[in-house]
């Protein structure tokens, strides 16, 4: 994902309570968050590159991660990674604070997260797969990753768009990337959006008040192919060919359409036209 981030703080109000957990088989009682505590501390939240964060988390180092959307925290340790922090929750009570977060399923879903290391609150995305190799006694098989500005994927050496996604969702920089994106940056977007099941992102690139329920029956959709003869269908409209996966009333189905981005005006921001999307695989139904 192509964008302009610029290493600032934005200053956000978080509420802080114990992390007091007990454990009894890998479920914890009370699940620590930082969101429903009766103090409030204020955070500078820090949109950092992997180069400096690197130095802060080095291999060994033990940090909190907090979730964005639900203000669960746990501790984690820095077991490897050269281009992004490979980790490992601390302990037992970390995996399944860490799962609850995933609704008790391991997903390679992407959310955006805070690093927690003494001064530094630090935007960031990760995923929760157990993957690779892991040395803690922690009931979680493997290791996990977390991405931050600049940081790339071991098999590709590339940034992985939908953690760069999520580091601009959690830094509070979201609104101002799509505000200034291209429509090819936006179908981006959409697309990651979906597949990602993050609806506060989605409900962001496009105008209309869609119930989630219909949003929903969105499973899928194949990353974007932009072709380098590519034409736009207008300066207000254009179209990127996909492949989306939905639901029907049968079941799920299959289809090759056009992703439809538009705006009002050459100096307004590009939104999804998704009546359009919705028309085109035959949910014009309200549900």
């Amino acid at each position: 994902m192509k964008h302009k981030m610029i290493i600032s703080s934005l200053s956000l109000v978080l509420t802080f309570s114990s992390y007091q957990t007990t454990m009894a088989q890998s479920k914890v009682d009370k699940l620590p968050t930082i969101l429903d505590g009766s103090s409030h501390f204020p955070y500078d939240i820090e949109l950092k590159p992997w180069n400096e964060t690197n130095k802060i988390i080095p291999t060994g180092e033990i940090f909190e991660v907090i979730d964005r959307k639900t203000g669960l925290i746990f501790q984690v340790q820095r077991r490897a990674g050269s281009q992004h922090a490979d980790v490992q929750p601390l302990t037992e009570t970390d995996t399944a604070i860490m799962k609850a977060i995933y609704n008790g399923k391991w997903s390679w879903k992407r959310r955006a997260i805070y690093i927690k290391k003494g001064k530094h609150m630090i935007a960031a995305s990760m995923h929760g797969m157990p993957h690779g190799a892991g040395a803690l006694s922690n009931n979680f098989p493997g290791h996990f990753c977390i991405h931050l500005p600049g940081s790339t994927v071991h098999t590709t050496d590339k940034e992985d768009p939908t953690h760069q996604l999520m580091i601009l969702k959690a830094a509070g920089k979201l609104d101002d990337y799509l505000n200034n994106a291209t429509s090819e940056e936006m179908a981006e977007v959409f697309t990651h959006a979906v597949n990602q099941e993050d609806f506060t992102i989605l409900r962001k690139t496009i105008i209309e008040d869609i119930n989630k329920k219909k949003l929903d029956r969105l499973v899928l959709i194949d990353p974007v192919k932009v072709q380098q003869e590519h034409e736009p269908t207008s300066i207000l409209k254009v179209e990127f060919p996909v492949k989306v996966h939905y639901m029907t009333g049968s079941g799920q189905e299959r289809k090759k359409t056009n992703v439809t981005v538009y705006r009002d005006s050459i100096t307004a921001r590009w939104y999804i036209d998704i009546n359009e999307l919705f028309h085109k695989l035959g949910m014009n139904d309200k549900a």
